[in-house]
């Protein structure tokens, strides 16, 4: 069951939203950061919030994190406080989407909330203010240096297209933010699935999306002499079953890390606003519950046609420890949300973070019993325990 606190619930209703979706935004924000910014305050939330249950544990991308539970990029486009999100309960952050290139995004209003769905509608184009900006503002918080982009929280960074670059540039225009960013960085997650730059989404065909990856792959081993880097790429979950088939076969060619399931939608299925209430927000991508069951489908395909090759971590309407549980037993080695942090408020992750490892716990102990009865001639053993 999907719950928020009390206060939060206030507070969302009386000033949240009542404000525009991004001025409410860059307000809470800010005051994470504030708030995290206070002699000890972070240290004693990351104390009280930081998942630390050695059943969360998980060994994914070469990295040892505290817990599967992340956020998605969107949230932090410029890497102004990763730490302090982690301090809330967040395994890992990931920063983003970054450009190489600052540029405003699309004209406002951009983002919308659908409360009766505990859904956003977005068309924010990547705004941000450029790849060299986000590395300089990460380096400055003590990130990068030999061997690591940490210390602190694991932090990923999400690069994508600049509008105005060319087509025949837009490789050299990735490459460039890998460049940048590659230093201060944990892992790099190459979008190719927004539905809010022109042209973007046109990188998911294979024809276009290996040359794009081989370069980033090439330019990041030239970034971070002495270690690999791990490269992701994130997929939108309005791909047809054969095109999901033929990244999942790329990235197995490629020896890419990890596939990131899935980015919002240009789908408006499964909503209780009134259409025309929708109709008249416009275009943009919807997160929220109504993408589960797609991006869950989307899940389950990847990891059948991949095995138990790159990590796949998942997203999209991830409201609670059951959806996040339901999705690490269809294949997810890691699992991301956004929207769901919005409407829950700064208590969520570590409501989402306890109720995981309760139902791991649960799932070991099964497991175990179940090992007990194969022993003792009770009949074969069920279920998908991690």
């Amino acid at each position: 069951m999907y719950v928020a606190s009390p206060i939060y619930r206030a507070l969302f209703s009386l000033v949240f939203r009542r404000m525009d979706a991004e001025a409410a935004h860059r307000f809470g924000f800010g005051l994470i950061r504030a708030a995290m910014a206070v002699p000890g305050v972070a240290r004693l939330a990351g104390r009280l919030l930081r998942p630390r249950d050695p059943a969360l544990r998980v060994r994914a991308l070469g990295l040892d994190l505290p817990g599967p539970l992340g956020l998605a990029a969107g949230f932090d486009k410029d890497g102004l406080g990763p730490a302090a999100l982690g301090a809330l309960g967040f395994a890992f952050v990931e920063v983003g989407t970054v450009t190489a290139e600052a540029q405003p995004g699309n004209p406002r209003p951009r983002l919308f909330r659908l409360p009766a769905d505990r859904a956003l509608v977005n068309r924010m184009g990547f705004n941000n203010a450029g790849a060299a900006a986000a590395a300089a503002r990460l380096r400055r918080a003590g990130r990068g240096g030999p061997g690591a982009g940490r210390p602190g929280v694991i932090v990923g960074v999400n690069i994508g297209r600049t509008k105005a670059v060319a087509e025949g540039d837009v490789i050299a225009d990735f490459v460039a933010s890998a460049r940048a960013v590659g230093p201060v960085a944990d892992y790099i997650a190459v979008n190719v699935s927004s539905p809010n730059t022109p042209g973007l989404r046109d990188l998911q065909a294979v024809g276009r999306l290996r040359p794009l990856l081989v370069a980033v792959r090439a330019a990041l081993d030239g970034a971070v002499p002495g270690r690999r880097l791990p490269l992701l790429v994130k997929i939108a979950p309005d791909l047809v079953d054969a095109d999901l088939d033929a990244v999942a076969d790329l990235a197995l060619e490629l020896g890419l890390d990890g596939i990131i399931a899935t980015n919002t939608t240009i789908g408006r299925d499964g909503l209780n606003t009134p259409a025309a209430e929708v109709a008249a927000l416009g275009a943009g991508g919807l997160s929220g519950p109504a993408l589960r069951p797609r991006s869950l489908a989307v899940l389950r395909r990847l990891r059948a046609r991949v095995g138990d090759g790159p990590v796949l971590i998942a997203v999209g309407g991830i409201e609670t420890a059951d959806d996040a549980w339901e999705r690490l037993q269809a294949g997810a080695t890691l699992v991301q949300a956004y929207t769901a942090f919005i409407y829950g408020g700064p208590l969520w992750p570590r409501r989402v973070q306890r109720g995981l490892a309760r139902r791991i716990r649960a799932a070991r102990a099964e497991g175990s019993g179940r090992a007990h009865d194969r022993a003792e001639g009770s009949g074969p053993a069920t279920g998908n325990v991690i």
